[in-house]
């Protein structure tokens, strides 16, 4: 089996697999060494967390940043491991966690005068997003309502009665 090595300090999008940890439903895209700061990345990431993917193609296709053309390609690789590996369709996907690390930083130095130097630090980061099926999510939420107050529950949804069990004992 050849392995083949990966090149440091590239924009490449690698596209993980399911990993033991999550549902059924999550499918992720991590992207490596991207060369931005953090900080830059995350005022882009921090407009599409919990939107669907249909909304953050738009959202995405329309700023102005620099950011956005690797969490783009991010989003697609996503999306596209969703409908590959799982067979979901990609209209009906929300993101559900994006979340941007920071790399390693390239060092350089720049030659000044009188023969000195000075150092450049590019910053490297990496960005995770994690996708996952629409259906399934506002499933979790309603389960998540029936065991808050009542007065925060839906009359018109079915969810178990979590004050009264029924039985003898069951306080009121």
């Amino acid at each position: 089996m050849i392995k083949k090595r990966k090149k440091k300090y590239t924009t490449e999008v690698y596209a993980l697999g399911q990993n033991r940890y999550m549902s059924s439903t999550e499918v992720y895209a991590l992207g490596q060494h991207i060369c931005m700061s953090a900080h830059k990345a995350r005022r882009v990431i921090d407009q599409i967390r919990g939107r669907s993917y249909e909304e953050t193609l738009m959202i995405l296709e329309l700023m102005p940043y620099r950011a956005c053309y690797p969490i783009l390609n991010l989003v697609y690789s996503a999306a596209a491991n969703a409908s590959h590996n799982k067979g979901l369709s990609e209209t009906s996907l929300i993101i559900k966690k994006a979340e941007v690390n920071e790399g390693t930083r390239v060092k350089k130095f720049k030659p000044r005068a009188r023969g000195r130097s000075s150092p450049i630090k590019r910053p490297t980061c990496h960005i995770a997003i994690v996708l996952e099926y629409i259906r399934f999510y506002e499933k979790k939420n309603e389960y998540i309502m029936c065991f808050k107050k009542p007065k925060w529950i839906n009359i018109n949804m079915t969810c178990p009665d979590t004050y009264n069990s029924g039985d003898l004992w069951a306080k009121k």
